[in-house]
């Protein structure tokens, strides 16, 4: 026996609506935009009722405002700006297309979309120009304030560097050469210091060798 397999009751507002183009431009000086169409497309196997509904319905005439769609089908929906005037440019209005089952009343899903009215066809161009020469100013700022922090930072850590001066190490190994090369050498007899401070020739050599160094190292600092 063949079992019918049950569709999932659907809940209100869950259903995704199909629609194309989300947003509809109309310009005053472009009497063909003045009409404009909706594609409600239906990918579901059943049936598909819908209702056009709209914020400014004194604006607009609605060709089919309510109708039906076939499974995997589309239909189209005229929609013609009725009040071009000065005074509507720039004002965003909005339609919303509810489709439900056609045995229901709910509404399984919604779908807005945005109506403008523009003076002329080249405010979408100047506004997308407008837009382009905002991000390469807003690009060049941050690359700026990149190099800035950048160069601050490099500043920083060379006036570091510079102001660190030589290490306590490096001053009391100069200062240890230093005094071994004033300590007397060994086989002076004219000299107060005790004979086990007396140095050898070798000894101050390699004093006189190591306080260079320290004198090359305190100079690079």
């Amino acid at each position: 026996m063949q079992q019918h397999r049950r569709q999932p009751e659907l809940v209100e507002g869950s259903l995704p609506v199909f629609v194309f183009p989300t947003e509809l431009l109309f310009y005053a000086d472009d009497q063909a935009s003045h009409k404009q169409v909706l594609t409600l497309y239906n990918p579901y196997e059943f049936a598909l009722k819908f209702k056009v509904l709209c914020t400014a319905p004194n604006k607009y005439a609605v060709v089919d405002s309510a109708g039906a769609v076939k499974p995997q089908c589309c239909v189209d929906i005229v929609i013609r700006h009725r009040d071009v005037r000065a005074c509507h440019y720039g004002v965003i209005d909005k339609f919303r297309l509810q489709v439900s089952e056609q045995s229901q009343r709910k509404a399984l899903g919604r779908k807005e979309v945005i109506a403008t009215l523009l003076p002329s066809t080249q405010e979408p161009r100047q506004h997308k120009q407008q837009q382009q020469q905002q991000e390469e100013e807003k690009r060049i700022k941050e690359h700026l304030a990149e190099s800035v922090f950048f160069e601050q930072a490099s500043f920083q850590q060379e006036s570091r560097a510079a102001t660190a001066g030589p290490s306590l190490l490096t001053v009391f190994l100069g200062l240890v050469c230093v005094a071994a090369l004033m300590l007397p050498t060994l086989g002076e007899l004219e000299s107060r210091v005790p004979v086990y401070l007396h140095l050898s020739v070798n000894k101050k050599l390699v004093a006189a060798y190591v306080l260079g160094l320290v004198t090359m190292v305190v100079l690079r600092t």
